[in-house]
């Protein structure tokens, strides 16, 4: 009797163990964290994984890496925080599609013992333990001043945003809008335009802007949109009508598409962000604050515009082409 009733209390310590926040079967006491991006397929997002890949690796933790497939998959990405919470994994670390509609899932997180980190697009309430982002008011007066640079007197401005909701590309859009506001010689024509989360979407968004603003006629001479998907579908639409070249063109993130369009003289600059550094910097704020450190509660990742000339500069090469095969090949989301 005595033997039964010490085995059943080792088999229950052991199921207790097995279940705390921060382990994984066969891996008791091994941190684990999880992290939900907007999406998955844009090159943004790749070397966000990347980077956080690199501090799991670096920091000796389990890294789970999931998000939605598309930019506008809300539900999925709810219930992404949700499931996570319910394993008890360590922490989760999330770049919330909306401000708001993720306040209930990661305050229940918080609630459940599940710390989070908000890394890309601020989260409206929830209380998570630090913010990891670019500072995108910055970034957007950025791109105004560029804009404002290359417009050799008066000029028609037109903005495609790029979907309601998203907190980063919001701040961008309201930090451009700011910024040109001291620039009399400039006026915005069209800044209440949505382009989506795909190039598709974006695409067909910015041939009705230009149509309906007569860009062929002159009725707008500079253009700003503020992420990769609007960049590349505005650039598609200049392209179809002929404009590609002709209008100042200020684009956000990057990719292959957009760098060669930049080396052709079909996009002026580009802003960029450093998902390398946010990734990383989102899991190992997260890891510190699992391991009792103070971490700051806002973390601004950096941004800097790109042209044609300085696509050469060492510091460049390295932002727009990280070695994602290092991090994301046979051993990607490996410690």
């Amino acid at each position: 009797m005595r033997r039964r009733r010490l085995l059943a209390v080792l088999v229950g310590a052991l199921a207790l163990g097995c279940s705390r926040p921060g382990t994984q079967e066969g891996t008791p006491g091994r941190l684990r964290i999880a992290l939900i991006p907007k999406g998955t397929t844009h090159e943004f997002w790749k070397s966000v994984h990347a980077g956080a890949v690199k501090a799991a690796r670096e920091l000796d933790v389990d890294l789970t890496w999931k998000g939605p497939l598309k930019e506008d998959d809300l539900k999925s990405q709810i219930d992404l925080v949700q499931s996570f919470t319910a394993q008890r994994v360590s922490g989760i670390a999330l770049a919330p599609l909306n401000a708001k509609a993720l306040i209930a899932s990661v305050s229940g997180a918080q609630s459940a013992g599940v710390p989070v980190v908000i890394f890309d697009s601020a989260l409206a309430g929830g209380s998570p333990v630090s913010f990891v982002a670019t500072d995108n008011r910055a970034a957007g007066a950025l791109a105004a001043a560029r804009l404002a640079e290359l417009s050799a007197g008066p000029g028609k401005v037109v903005v495609l945003r790029y979907q309601e909701g998203s907190a980063s590309t919001h701040e961008r859009e309201e930090g451009f809008l700011a910024a040109l506001a001291g620039r009399p010689e400039l006026s915005v024509v069209s800044s209440n335009q949505y382009g989506g989360a795909t190039t598709e979407s974006a695409f067909e968004a910015a041939e009705r802007l230009l149509i309906a603003q007569n860009a062929a006629g002159g009725g707008v001479t500079a253009v700003f949109a503020p992420n990769e998907s609007t960049t590349f579908g505005m650039l598609l639409a200049l392209q179809k009508a002929g404009l590609a070249g002709k209008l100042r063109f200020v684009g956000f993130d990057v990719s292959d598409k957009l760098l060669r369009a930049l080396e052709e003289g079909q996009l002026d600059a580009l802003v960029l962000q450093n998902p390398f550094n946010m990734g990383y910097l989102a899991v190992r704020s997260l890891v510190e604050h699992l391991r009792g450190h103070a971490v700051a509660a806002r973390t601004d990742t950096g941004a800097r515009l790109v042209d044609a000339k300085s696509l050469k500069d060492p510091a460049v090469v390295e932002l727009i082409r990280p070695d994602l095969e290092k991090w994301l090949g046979p051993r990607a989301g490996a410690p």
